[in-house]
């Protein structure tokens, strides 16, 4: 007489009962491939971290001993201690060149910003067109320099068509790389027609993440496009907005190849900003050490916008549920 047992058979799984045992609070498989996975990602994030070291941290370094330093390319670097930065907190022009890429950042920035948040709000609740999106970015395939050059043509003082149809209606000629008063809103404004595309692509991504049952349920109460716009989408666009902000303001700080093809730093330095003043002290007459110098002071006060940028915007948090 055989008694049936009251539990099922034990099932064990392919490959037996010891190859199904598992690490205590893991679902790793003891001697699994987690060794092989590391030495794998090792290999993928190799080529990045030289590239990083080489081609970042190692000039940065390099750059921070060289400020503490006399160095024209030509004899070994003399150390100086912080002769350089006393140096350059009495220098007038770096004052002066300073004061003008800060001038450049708030036009750029200003105009930049609000242009792309339009373009991307109206390809975002009028038209979702790929093809728009792609005429919208193309001016951003073109490189700085180019652009510089085709905007130095078309607004050509005497041979310029910019100032051609000016002068066709009835207008005086406008000097707008030629005079101290329209010459860096003039190259604001060409750099924020080359990145306005990208940086409001950047935006409709942001935008395309805000769930549309909100916009739904606010025409449902009643809300006007102009009020959803205040109440939902920038609220709920600000971290995104945020971080673009960051970008643009540091690329904004280190503009350089846009003048240097239209006004060479002119007129009467005029558009002298920073990093044209620091390429002109390293390469033009060789003060290695003080250009070393005046790009730190820069990095640092990158940082310090950076730091003072997410902090004010909480860039980290967002109002998503």
């Amino acid at each position: 007489m055989t008694i049936a047992s009251s539990s099922p058979p034990s099932r064990l799984p392919l490959g037996g009962a010891e190859g199904a045992r598992t690490e205590p609070g893991t679902d790793r498989v003891p001697g699994g491939s987690s060794g092989g996975d590391g030495r794998l990602a090792a290999v993928f994030i190799a080529p990045a971290l030289v590239g990083f070291v080489v081609f970042l941290l190692w000039p940065t370094l390099r750059g921070i001993y060289l400020s503490f330093t006399r160095f024209n390319l030509l004899t070994p670097a003399e150390w100086v201690g912080f002769a350089n930065y006393d140096r350059m907190i009495h220098d007038p022009i770096f004052w002066e060149s300073l004061k003008v890429t800060v001038e450049y950042v708030v036009v750029n920035i200003g105009v930049q910003t609000v242009s792309a948040l339009a373009i991307a709000v109206l390809l975002q609740r009028l038209t979702q067109s790929p093809v728009l999106r792609g005429i919208v970015l193309t001016p951003y395939l073109m490189s700085n320099v180019v652009a510089g050059l085709v905007w130095l043509w078309i607004l050509d003082n005497q041979l310029g068509i910019g100032n051609e149809i000016i002068a066709g209606l009835g207008f005086d000629r406008v000097p707008f790389l030629a005079d101290e008063t329209w010459a860096i809103p003039t190259i604001a404004l060409i750099n924020v027609w080359r990145h306005v595309g990208y940086t409001a692509l950047l935006l409709f991504a942001g935008l395309m993440a805000i769930p549309n049952d909100m916009y739904e349920a606010a025409k449902v109460d009643g809300a006007s496009e102009w009020r959803m716009f205040w109440r939902i989408t920038m609220p709920l666009l600000r971290p995104v907005l945020a971080v673009v902000l960051i970008m643009t303001v540091i690329g904004s700080f280190q503009v350089f190849d846009t003048v240097a093809v239209t006004t060479g730093g002119g007129p009467a330095n005029a558009t002298n900003v920073l990093q044209f003043y620091i390429y002109q002290s390293a390469f033009g007459r060789f003060q290695f050490g003080y250009a070393s110098a005046m790009s730190v002071a820069l990095l640092v006060v990158l940082s310090a916008i950076t730091v003072l940028q997410y902090r004010l915007t909480r860039a980290g948090q967002t109002d998503l549920a």
